[in-house]
C-alpha cells in the first residue's frame, strides 16, 4: 500500500523524502484561480522517479455549474490540468463533485457531469484518469452525500471515471465510516485513492476542516481501518508538521 501526503508544489521530492512518503499529491497552478497550469519544474524528475505523484484540480472548479461562466472555464481547467498531471507522471487528477445552486434541479448537475466525461472520452479522453472526490458540505452538491454520489455514479459510471473517498468529508456529510468503503464501492465499484483526513469538528457538521491523525474527533484506528478495507493509495491532507506522524502511524497499523 503507498502512503504518502500532499505536500508543498515547489519540491514534492523534497517534501516526500521529509515525511517518508511514496506517493505525493499536489497542485500545479493555484487552487483559487483559473490559469492554465504551467510544466512543473521537478517534472522529469517526478516523472521518471519512484515516486508515485497524484494531481490536485483547483478548487474553483465546478464540472456541475449550470452557470456557463463557471462550467465552461471548469471544462476547460480539468483538461489543461490532466494533460499537465500527466507530464509530471501521475496516476490520477482529483476533481470536486462540485454543485449546483439552490434555485437548480441537482439533475441539471448530475447532466452536466455526463456530458463532460462524454464529451472528452467522443475526443479520446483524458491525459490521466480523473477521480472524483466526494465533498463535506452543501445541500445541492454532487457527492456530498451517497444518495447523491449514487446518482453522479449513475451518469458518469459508465466512462470510466475514478473515485477519491476522503474520510474528513465523508464524516462531515454524516456518512459512517464503519462500513463506508462498501458503501462507496457499492455504488462506484471502485477506490482509486483515499484521503485519509482526521477532522476538527463533529460528525455531520457539515465543516471541512482536516486534523492530524491522532488529533481530530474521528478514532485513529478507525481512519486505519478505512485505509486498509480501501486497499488503494492513501494520501494524508494534514496539516504539514504532522505529516510524517502520520504516515509512521498508518505504516505501524498496516504493516506497510
Amino acid at each position: 500500500m503507498l502512503i504518502g501526503a500532499h505536500v508543498r508544489d515547489d519540491d514534492p521530492v523534497g517534501a516526500a523524502a521529509e515525511r517518508g512518503a511514496d506517493v505525493v499529491q499536489i497542485f500545479l497552478a493555484d487552487p483559487q484561480g483559473w490559469k492554465k497550469p504551467p510544466t512543473h519544474p521537478q517534472a522529469e524528475q517526478l516523472r521518471s522517479g519512484e515516486l508515485t505523484v497524484v494531481v490536485h484540480s483547483p478548487y474553483v472548479v465546478n464540472v456541475a455549474s449550470p452557470n456557463n461562466r463557471i462550467r465552461i472555464p471548469s471544462r476547460k481547467l480539468v483538461v489543461q490540468h490532466a494533460q499537465e498531471a500527466a507530464q509530471v507522471g501521475a496516476i490520477g487528477l482529483v476533481v470536486h463533485g462540485g454543485h449546483v445552486t439552490q434555485k437548480d434541479d441537482p439533475a441539471v448537475g448530475f447532466d452536466n457531469w455526463r456530458k463532460f466525461v462524454e464529451r472528452q472520452q467522443d475526443e479520446g479522453g483524458f491525459a490521466v484518469p480523473v477521480f472524483i472526490e466526494n465533498t463535506a458540505g452543501g445541500d445541492n452538491a454532487m457527492a456530498r452525500s451517497f444518495d447523491a454520489l449514487s446518482r453522479l455514479w449513475d451518469a458518469v459510471g459508465e466512462f470510466g471515471v475514478g473515485f477519491c473517498l476522503d474520510t474528513c468529508h465523508a464524516f462531515a456529510a454524516g456518512e459512517d465510516l464503519v462500513d463506508v468503503v462498501d458503501r462507496a464501492k457499492a455504488i462506484t465499484g471502485r477506490i482509486d485513492l483515499v484521503h485519509l483526513n482526521n477532522s476538527r469538528d463533529e460528525f455531520g457538521s457539515a465543516r471541512d476542516r482536516h486534523a492530524n491523525i491522532d488529533t481530530g474527533t474521528i478514532d485513529a484506528e478507525q481512519l486505519a481501518a478505512v485505509a486498509e478495507a480501501a486497499g488503494a493509495p492513501v494520501v494524508v491532507e494534514t496539516p504539514a508538521e504532522g505529516q510524517a506522524a502520520d504516515i509512521a502511524f498508518l505504516r505501524a497499523r498496516l504493516g506497510r
